[in-house]
């Protein structure tokens, strides 16, 4: 009988540990992971490994090995107002100091070093994939495309001009050619971005909704952000926020609801009912005051549940270490449970939800044998993460993102011991404090 030749692959992963998240909470040892042509062809006992050759082997001695996280909702280059305008209330922070300097200042290079300084934040903290909502949106997908992270771009759309549109026609009509340029990228999906109910009319908001329908794609939309909205859609509207959004045929499977606070068991009774996911922010909602999000009871109902960060203006950071800390401990104390939301839980909400809701867990999210090889390595070496009974745990609890060693996205290598693979540190930060110079009252 011949002896079997083994099989070849680009990369071997050798780690302590894999955490795959489906099944939720598993964790493997002594298992390795393959990866050809930027998909997972196996994850297997250490007793296999000779049945494959490997174009590179990396040895994770004290690693956990896990899907990429996904940052589902954000706004990247507002990285460069990280600290602007900070300690003020929603409404007054947009309309008084975020809005205006936007309107003087976002052109395309704004958005472009912007893009750049946020995005490696998050590749430096553990994020393969995010959903961004901002003006040049084509500019952030190219950012993507080069620096090779996977992105979900929301076209932002509003009644009123801005440094990228002119009006709803024209949001709509750039909006439709970003979907038509990148509808064959393995990388970047696009989808509607209405601002929200109260900076899009209900005319515009149900144009939005037939054309989400006539091309099968989603919507991603800031709903039940704080208790201002809820007054001023009841008073404008006498209705709820969700209810205006599912009167106008808004709220379906393929709507991704940012923030949801303020929530009544009618309002998730809806999103039982339409499929709708909920993305939650709590870092954001924390510092901006807005509320909580029930999110314990929201997964006991089984909405998908994704985690964002919103963003760096209003957090000031894109770490979803951070974010997913910050949940677990705001669903225990909310409910009054310690037990109401496990590691596990919260984990599965930073990587499989999120891919739900952005429509991409048929590609991401999990590690599985023909899903896309979006992986990080977590060092848990160091004495803040040791001893290690329960990684899952200390991935929620003890880790603060700068565990992060390695990070591939579709088997590509963006971040190899810590170190940035794809894109040029030291003159996105350069370019970075260049904008400081020009947007803060306070340069020197």
């Amino acid at each position: 009988m011949p002896i079997s030749q083994p099989e070849p692959c680009d990369l071997l992963l050798l780690p302590k540990w894999i955490v795959p998240v489906r099944p939720v909470a598993q964790v493997l040892s002594q298992h390795f992971i393959a990866v050809s042509a930027g998909r997972i062809v196996a994850i297997a006992p250490r007793s296999e490994l000779h049945n494959y050759r490997a174009a590179e082997t990396v040895e994770l001695a004290e690693h956990v090995v896990l899907p990429g996280l996904i940052n589902a909702h954000g706004h990247v280059a507002m990285s460069l107002l990280r600290g602007f305008a900070d300690d003020l209330a929603l409404q007054d922070w947009l309309a008084q100091h975020i809005w205006p300097v936007e309107f003087k200042h976002v052109n395309a290079d704004f958005v472009q070093d912007g893009a750049l300084l946020g995005i490696a934040e998050m590749i430096l903290s553990g994020t393969t994939c995010f959903s961004d909502m901002y003006y040049f949106p084509e500019v952030t997908a190219r950012a993507c495309r080069d620096v090779g992270i996977r992105a979900q771009i929301a076209t932002p759309i509003f009644d009123a001009p801005s440094a990228w549109g002119t009006g709803i026609d024209d949001y709509i009509k750039r909006g439709l050619a970003l979907i038509d340029d990148n509808r064959h990228s393995d990388l970047i999906s696009v989808v509607f971005g209405p601002h929200s109910v109260y900076a899009v009319s209900k005319a515009s908001l149900q144009r939005v909704a037939t054309l989400a329908a006539e091309l099968d794609i989603g919507i991603q939309i800031h709903l039940h952000e704080n208790q201002a909205e809820l007054i001023q859609c009841q008073s404008a509207e006498q209705c709820r926020p969700i209810e205006l959004l599912e009167t106008l045929g808004l709220l379906s499977s393929k709507t991704q609801c940012v923030h949801m606070t303020t929530l009544n068991d009618a309002d998730i009774a809806r999103l039982k009912r339409t499929g709708a996911s909920v993305i939650h922010c709590p870092l954001s909602n924390l510092k901006l005051a807005s509320g909580l999000s029930p999110i314990a009871k929201l997964h006991r109902e089984g909405i998908s549940i994704g985690l964002g960060s919103d963003g760096a203006a209003s957090n000031n950071n894109l770490n979803l270490f951070l974010e997913m800390r910050q949940a677990a401990l705001l669903a225990k104390l909310s409910s009054n449970d310690a037990s109401a939301l496990l590691a596990a839980d919260i984990l599965t909400m930073a990587t499989l939800g999120g891919a739900q809701a952005l429509e991409l867990d048929e590609h991401i999210g999990s590690l599985e044998v023909g899903k896309a090889a979006d992986i990080i390595a977590v060092d848990l070496s160091a004495p803040s993460c040791q001893p290690v009974h329960n990684p899952l745990s200390q991935l929620v609890y003890a880790c603060t993102g700068k565990e992060v060693s390695h990070s591939w996205v579709a088997g590509r290598c963006l971040l190899k011991d810590g170190q940035l693979q794809t894109l040029n540190l030291s003159s996105t930060l350069v370019a970075a404090n260049t904008w400081r110079a020009r947007l803060s009252p306070h340069s020197e």
